[in-house]
């Protein structure tokens, strides 16, 4: 079950920010101010990211979206409407699609086919189960191959035991037959052009390694014991919110990863953080920074347009980012980013 099913006080977003907020390290905003990068601003929206419903077949110890199947918000096809209009007036040349398990949503392949048609770049982020979920969603690779898509799937490591301790019993195989259909339709395969990148983060409370040493790792054992191949492999630090956040105070690490987090800042790492190119489109329309703002209901600036009816490109490219205690995730190390690091430790 999901926190919000369950009734847990961390499914209350208030309740995640007053606790980010009580831990005795100093506040992210005064961090950046002391390399003279307060205010945070865009340097323009190049990736338009839509979650587009919280619903998932899976219930994965990590997400810090509290995705599962018992979330029933789920971006409507009037919304879906908003932000094809949007993006017909506008130059925001990518569109990434997030859940949950954003194939769950009924209108999820209309909007792939419309983003299409009017020349977006797509991205998924899929979660390989559901391709095997039910018989709906085997011919999910065929689909994606015909409309181009970006397939980016989470997979915690390359051996089961680890795998299926982060994400259930069982994901693991089934992850590893869904790469391979999506290898048979062409995906990772250089001459179709049909790119599948893998996601890795921690199982546990502590830093991801070296992107490219595990991308080597990953790419080796993959191919040798399953056949698999694929493009890229991002490493993505773990954010202290939600069923994360929940794993840390449980497991009385929570204090000890903020500390890691502030130790690690790296201000290369702030320069790029994926919120400076990136507007998040929730479900239900409201606008955020980011994807993990808009899980802690952290709009952008109340100064900006907060909801796609009154969306002003112009004006979201020239807001102040809206910062917390979170934010020491993406900037730690060789940083952090639904694309994975994004600087040089």
């Amino acid at each position: 079950m999901s926190l919000k099913s369950q009734h847990h006080q961390l499914s209350d977003s208030n309740f995640q920010l007053e606790l980010l907020e009580k831990e005795d390290i100093t506040p992210f905003h005064e961090k950046l101010k002391t390399f003279g990068m307060y205010p945070l601003q865009p340097s323009g929206i190049q990736i338009f990211q839509i979650n587009i419903g919280k619903m998932c077949n899976q219930t994965c110890v990590h997400c810090h979206v509290d995705a599962g199947p018992d979330r029933k918000e789920i971006m409507t096809r009037e919304t879906m409407e908003l932000c094809l209009n949007i993006l017909k007036k506008t130059n925001i040349p990518i569109v990434d699609l997030t859940g949950g398990a954003p194939e769950m949503n009924p209108n999820f392949r209309w909007f792939v086919q419309e983003l299409k048609a009017i020349g977006k770049h797509i991205i998924v982020r899929c979660n390989l189960t559901i391709i095997l979920a039910n018989p709906k969603y085997h011919d999910l690779p065929e689909f994606y191959a015909q409309n181009g898509v970006e397939v980016v799937s989470s997979l915690p490591f390359y051996e089961a035991s680890r795998t299926d301790r982060q994400r259930g019993s069982g994901v693991f195989q089934d992850s590893i037959k869904a790469l391979q259909m999506l290898n048979s339709v062409g995906y990772g395969i250089e001459s179709t052009g049909l790119i599948i990148n893998l996601v890795y983060n921690p199982a546990g409370a502590f830093l991801p390694s070296s992107q490219a040493a595990l991308e080597r790792d990953f790419k080796q054992v993959l191919h040798t014991k399953h056949g698999i191949v694929f493009n890229q492999l991002f490493a993505i630090t773990n954010m202290p919110i939600s069923r994360y956040l929940e794993y840390l105070i449980r497991s009385g690490n929570y204090e000890s990863y903020m500390e890691k987090l502030l130790e690690a800042f790296n201000p290369s790492a702030a320069v790029n953080v994926m919120c400076k190119n990136t507007i998040s489109v929730g479900w239900d329309g409201f606008l955020y920074d980011c994807d993990f703002n808009q899980m802690l209901d952290l709009k952008v600036e109340k100064s900006a347009p907060q909801h796609l009816q009154d969306f002003d490109l112009e004006i979201l490219n020239s807001r102040k980012i809206v910062l917390n205690q979170h934010c020491y995730g993406c900037t730690a190390g060789a940083g952090s980013s639904c694309g994975g690091e994004v600087a040089s430790q």
